[in-house]
């Protein structure tokens, strides 16, 4: 309990943090001037490709395929990470289509197309007593699988800015940014274990740092350029609805999908949280990789981060309402 606790005051931090990278983006934007001193941009691409390589030195090859033979169960998450969530979403695409919400409606589905979220999926699981080993394959075998899917569901919608050329930059920044630290993480994966494992809270708060720069950045832009000065407060209230919306409709889904399918309890509890998540470490780095414009980035962030506190502070407590109830029973 001591180091739930713990990791529960970290995210507590890091949610506080955010909103004060907001309010310093406002304060003291970051200008294009200011990277003659210090090159922010450069920063977190570099950042971006560590992330993903710590994340390939992480990545426990032998729990993966150690838990291969419970198909079912990662079937339904996947299912319901990549196909459910973004199914949701485009059921109103008629409705926005070439309207002025038609935006709004495409940072939600970016939100949809994202990839679970690692470190918080495998702890409300643990907390509220499910199957942990699961939960640490499916939330690996996620962010692998939306090096692909989030690219290519989000290719339907997501127009390049300057023709079939930028396709292939799109391409090529995933290769480097994304595949290649991923694969050259894994086959180190021998040599450095125990490095990572003895620094894996420094790793951690390295992960932390990168996306709050990203935030910083993207807000210092829309700040400069006046951009939340033609989105009217109405849009965060439909955002907010929104995402809100999304995750009680997968959760119940995904939920009631296990149930007829017979599950075991521990099962039901990892299908219906990890199957729920949406990583906001993935949805920062894609916003850049996929080359979302310098206007349109804060909208596109605004329902990734809005999901990522609500999940953390709704999935804790529901998570330990359920470890409670377990314990009465």
């Amino acid at each position: 309990m001591a180091l739930t606790a713990k990791i529960f005051n970290k995210q507590n931090l890091f949610l506080l943090l955010l909103i004060v990278m907001v309010f310093m983006a406002k304060l003291i934007p970051f200008k294009a001037s200011y990277n003659e001193f210090f090159n922010l941009s450069a920063f977190i691409d570099w950042g971006i490709a560590g992330i993903f390589l710590f994340y390939g030195l992480k990545l426990n090859l032998k729990e993966v395929v150690k838990d291969i033979s419970n198909w079912k169960l990662h079937l339904i998450i996947q299912s319901g990470t990549f196909i459910l969530f973004p199914l949701l979403v485009l059921l109103f695409y008629p409705w926005v289509k070439s309207s002025e919400f038609e935006n709004i409606w495409l940072s939600i589905f970016f939100l949809a197309c994202l990839p679970s979220t690692v470190s918080s999926s495998v702890v409300m699981v643990s907390i509220a007593k499910g199957n942990v080993t699961s939960a640490i394959f499916n939330a690996s075998m996620s962010g692998l699988i939306g090096i692909i899917m989030t690219p290519l569901l989000m290719s339907f919608f997501l127009e390049p800015a300057s023709g079939s050329e930028n396709h292939g930059e799109v391409i090529q920044q995933l290769l480097i940014k994304v595949l290649l630290p991923i694969i050259l993480g894994i086959l180190l994966n021998p040599v450095f274990k125990k490095w990572i494992t003895k620094y894996s809270t420094i790793i951690a708060e390295f992960d932390r740092l990168i996306i709050l720069l990203i935030v910083y950045e993207s807000f210092s832009t829309a700040f400069i350029e006046n951009i939340f000065g033609s989105v009217p407060p109405i849009v965060f209230l439909i955002l907010a609805f929104s995402v809100f919306f999304l995750f009680f409709m997968v959760y119940h889904i995904l939920q009631f999908i296990a149930k007829k399918m017979k599950f075991n309890a521990q099962d039901i509890i990892t299908v219906s949280f990890c199957g729920s998540k949406k990583s906001l470490v993935h949805g920062s780095l894609f916003l850049l990789v996929l080359g979302v414009t310098d206007d349109q980035k804060v909208l596109f962030l605004l329902p990734v981060m809005v999901y990522h506190s609500f999940q953390l502070f709704y999935v804790s407590w529901l998570a330990s309402k359920i470890a409670q109830r377990k314990s009465v029973v």
